[in-house]
């Protein structure tokens, strides 16, 4: 028995309005105009003998039943295109990434040399952001982030828990120190937390002295204060891993502490374009040891 399926045209063309809940969003992704979406959606429309979309003063909405449809054959629609692409022998496209700058220069950066031999049509475009980029207005296709409880509410794969430790320069700690000398040492605070008197908890240690104000560096500023001697910092480990190989950075101690995860968040719909997959599936590969303890 044949299947009754729409037009492909008319459902891309819904699927994407739908997405952006605006058919200006949808013209401009599948590269038409406006009036080709409207003709689309409303000739779905009669065929479903449905409305999807309802009206409003500046722009659409999604109906329940539009809503309900969209949710069914948006994993369709991606099936076919994954099914499609392994039949493209190179893979392209740009990915836009916004990361915060410490993991961004620390951990990413180094490795990603790999990346652009394994893949070298796909472009990848860096973006260093303290605050996380919107995703939702297609300021970046993916985010690398520090989350202290993990994301609420969006797609974000585990890229590391690694805990936090104390590093410092070795000529500021030339060999091992009990946690009660490390303690009087200098004290280099990113962090709004007081992670300095967690971790003196945590090695039996009275707390180091409180800190006048709340004040505190930036992070790139305290790591790179830590390289210079002037202070012990407490850090991801993940961070450190350049720096403790080529010996411009010693561990001060065993005692560690977890207090968040970095995650790679996703905006809606991203992973239907081949190059954001890859660089996910790459990444997720990259940072399989910090999921697992292995440094």
């Amino acid at each position: 028995m044949p299947r009754s399926l729409p037009p492909l045209n008319a459902l891309r063309a819904f699927e994407a309005a739908g997405r952006h809940e605006s058919f200006s969003g949808a013209a401009e992704e599948l590269n038409v105009n406006h009036s080709a979406i409207s003709r689309h959606v409303r000739g779905l429309e009669d065929r479903l003998g449905a409305q999807l979309f309802r009206d409003l003063p500046r722009g659409v909405a999604l109906t329940q039943a539009g809503a309900r449809y969209l949710a069914a054959i948006t994993p369709a629609l991606d099936r076919i295109a994954e099914a499609t692409e392994v039949f493209h022998q190179r893979p392209a496209g740009q990915v836009t990434v916004d990361a915060e700058p410490l993991f961004t220069m620390k951990w990413l950066v180094p490795r990603l040399g790999d990346f652009y031999t394994r893949f070298p049509d796909v472009e990848l475009r860096l973006q260093a952001n303290s605050e996380l980029a919107d995703l939702s207005r297609y300021e970046a296709d993916v985010a690398l982030r520090f989350f202290h409880a993990g994301p609420a509410n969006q797609a974000a794969p585990l890229l590391s828990d690694a805990p936090l430790y104390p590093f410092a320069a070795p000529k500021l700690v030339p060999t091992p120190l009990p946690p009660e000398e490390l303690l009087k040492l200098p004290l280099l605070r990113d962090r709004r937390e007081d992670t300095w008197r967690h971790w003196a908890k945590l090695a039996g240690c009275p707390p180091p002295a409180a800190a006048a104000s709340d004040w505190r560096m930036r992070a790139r500023l305290a790591y790179e204060s830590a390289l210079a001697g002037h202070g012990v910092i407490l850090a991801s480990s993940e961070l450190a891993q350049t720096d403790l190989a080529e010996g411009r950075l010693v561990q001060c101690s065993d005692i560690g502490f977890r207090m968040g995860s970095y995650h790679l968040v996703l905006a809606e719909g991203v992973l239907r374009r081949s190059a954001v997959r890859l660089f996910r599936d790459w990444l997720l590969d990259q940072s399989a040891a910090l999921r697992s303890g292995k440094q």
